[in-house]
């Protein structure tokens, strides 16, 4: 369907139509997917959580919003994405504080715990990172949160954002130089 079709389904939605989010959910729900995949992608290989599952839980964020006002397709799949990466981090956080808490771990699932703690930890890295960046520049978080978890283009980044291509481009270069360097000497601090 096209984005027309889906950004006039978003204004329904906001505008109340209690039919529009059922039918919002069946043109968009394989691109959601698609998108759950891509942040699961980051994620380690025995994640527990699957793409369905993140579909869902994020779904349910969004659309829960009260009175949710998407400006078209791109700003819709900003949101949905912005909702599975702290789906990912809260998910993060509760395994990392389970692990704290002495949670027993079989001996056949060891190596996989261990080898499943770095990338927790990683994730958690770079949410820190993400909210140590907002405090310097907030809409090169936005970007990074369209970019990289995302998948969209320089295209709908600007447009899901409101700002030129241009900004967007110098955005997600800054971004990306200024979470290499954080992620980089976080080890080392």
């Amino acid at each position: 369907m096209a984005n027309i079709d889906v950004t006039k389904l978003l204004a329904r939605v906001g505008a109340g139509d209690p039919h529009a989010s059922d039918a919002l959910l069946d043109v968009i729900y394989n691109e959601l997917r698609c998108l759950a995949r891509g942040h699961l992608r980051n994620e380690r290989s025995n994640h527990t959580l699957s793409a369905t599952a993140l579909v869902h839980e994020a779904w349910i964020k969004v659309s829960d919003a009260n009175s949710p006002s998407w400006l078209n397709r791109s700003h819709f799949f900003g949101a949905a994405s912005q909702a599975m990466r702290r789906i990912l981090v809260d998910y993060a956080r509760a395994r990392a504080a389970g692990k704290r808490k002495g949670e027993r771990v079989g001996l056949t699932d060891l190596e996989a715990e261990l080898a499943a703690t770095p990338a927790l930890d990683e994730v958690l890295e770079i949410d820190t990172a993400l909210g140590d960046l907002a405090r310097v520049n907030e809409r090169a978080v936005r970007v990074v949160e369209c970019r990289y978890f995302g998948g969209l283009t320089i295209p709908e980044t600007a447009e899901a954002l409101g700002v030129s291509h241009t900004t967007v481009s110098d955005d997600w270069r800054f971004a990306r130089a200024w979470l290499h360097n954080a992620l980089t000497h976080s080890g080392s601090a």
